[in-house]
């Protein structure tokens, strides 16, 4: 079963970005002209996803504000950020059922759709399909890698490969765990045990947009992805 729905995350406190999150949530920072929630928007429609969900804590007023004209459902988390896990749970009812894809807001893309690509590589007996990028092409990210892929497409926790924030995941396995925040990171785990964590490399490039100075970095690649 292809995806259906799509969950945009949206609810970060934006920390790392600085003086720039001090007046707007970290989604409505631009890059190459627009908001970054607007790329990811673009990716979930093109998709053909709907509904498209995205959730909401800090500056919730802005974003609501901004998303109005779009058609998507909010999932509110003003009360109480609930991390990726917990978030992704607390939508489950205006996703609807089956699995869906997830996005994350704060990066910027060159080459094929992500979510077209993920669902054209979806396949029967997957739990989690993520989009990865080699740890050496990874724009603006600092940190040791994240999984490594197998010949077969499963993936186990490693260094080559960085995770890029979109993914297709089936939603059943999180009724299984008891807290109420918790991050997707526990779902693939059990799946990867199960052999069920897959992944993807991204056709493309691909900026981390989590820090200011990798603002200039994601205006180049994009200005690049553009000629």
């Amino acid at each position: 079963m292809k995806p259906r729905a799509a969950m945009i995350f949206a609810a970060g406190l934006g920390t790392r970005m600085g003086a720039l999150t001090a007046d707007r949530p970290k989604p409505l920072i631009e890059v190459g002209g627009r908001p970054l929630i607007d790329q990811a928007l673009a990716h979930a429609r093109d998709a053909g996803a709907d509904p498209v969900v995205v959730n909401v804590h800090y500056r919730a007023d802005q974003l609501r504000a901004h998303l109005a004209p779009h058609a998507v459902r909010i999932a509110d988390e003003t009360e109480r950020l609930l991390e990726t896990g917990g978030g992704l749970r607390a939508a489950l009812p205006l996703l609807g059922p089956g699995p869906v894809w997830t996005l994350n807001s704060d990066a910027a893309w060159t080459g094929p759709n992500p979510l077209r690509a993920l669902a054209g590589a979806w396949r029967p007996g997957m739990e989690a399909l993520l989009l990865l990028i080699p740890r050496s092409r990874a724009l603006g990210y600092a940190g040791a890698g994240d999984f490594d892929l197998d010949a077969t497409g499963r993936l186990a926790r490693g260094t080559g490969y960085v995770y890029t924030g979109a993914q297709i995941l089936r939603t059943e396995g999180l009724a299984e765990i008891p807290d109420p925040v918790f991050s997707l990171n526990r779902l693939w785990d059990r799946a990867a045990a199960r052999g069920r964590l897959h992944g993807l490399v991204h056709d493309g490039h691909w900026c981390d947009v989590g820090r200011p100075e990798n603002l200039a970095l994601a205006e180049s690649l994009l200005r690049e992805g553009a000629a």
